[in-house]
């Protein structure tokens, strides 16, 4: 890649994750510079939950590793934490509260306190657009407002590098137009993986896709280059050795 190593903000290099003698994730290397959203996609069980997890520390690799702002996160895994926004995917959340206490205790958890915490948690909860549940338990919420509620989680504590996995599942059609802008809005700065299953996503919101099947990644390279001749969901088709029934 052409960007200097201070310009990247996830590397990762030969990573592999083996469960027994299935690999998850086999041997994989790719590059995320600055202020770009790139999609992560792939068929299901490909690998990309697993991936994100490794880049996260929440589970370690087999081999390789992977390098979040500068920081090795096997080796510095807590100053590597503190850059990332991750929202996993059916990401858990504290049932018991509300959003508005939810933001609050983890952003003392991530050191924030005072004019800081009450910008932050303000900001948060007008993006993702939670006035109207704000002070409604969590575990009564709907699956796109619990979705909202994690996405706030990872942007509160306003991270360089954000790893966002299904982050619009959930959500109705006008939900998905606010959170999607907020994406794009948040790569102008920041750099965000994103796996989506929804190609029309990734032609919106990605200038960038990293394809990925069977642990192994078929496609790295611009969304332009993946679009070419072909459009994505036959290109993501023809990458993944996806066969069309026959009609007879």
């Amino acid at each position: 890649m052409s960007e200097s190593s201070s310009d990247l903000m996830i590397e990762v290099s030969g990573l592999s994750k083996n469960y027994g003698v299935f690999a998850a994730v086999n041997n994989i290397s790719f590059e995320v510079p600055k202020s770009q959203v790139c999609a992560f996609l792939g068929p299901n069980g490909a690998g990309k939950s697993t991936t994100m997890k490794l880049i996260t520390g929440f589970i370690a690799p087999t081999s390789g590793t992977a390098r979040v702002a500068g920081f090795d996160i096997g080796e510095e895994r807590i100053k590597a934490c503190e850059k990332i926004g991750y929202l996993p995917e059916n990401g858990p959340l504290y049932n018991e509260m509300t959003p508005n206490s939810s933001l609050l205790y983890l952003g003392k958890v991530r050191g924030l306190s005072g004019s800081k915490l009450k910008e932050r948690i303000d900001f948060v909860a007008g993006k993702c657009d939670l006035s109207e549940v704000w002070h409604k338990s969590i575990s009564k919420l709907s699956k796109g407002f619990r979705q909202r509620v994690g996405m706030a989680q990872a942007l509160l504590h306003d991270p360089e590098v954000l790893i966002l996995d299904e982050p619009t599942s959930g959500l109705d059609p006008n939900q998905l137009v606010g959170i999607r802008q907020l994406i794009k809005d948040l790569g102008k700065n920041k750099t965000v993986l994103l796996s989506t299953h929804i190609l029309q996503e990734v032609e919106k919101v990605c200038s960038h896709v990293i394809l990925i099947d069977r642990g192994e990644i078929r496609f790295n390279g611009t969304t332009a280059e993946m679009n070419d001749e072909k459009d994505l969901e036959r290109k993501f088709h023809d990458l993944t050795k996806f066969k069309a029934a026959s009609v007879s």
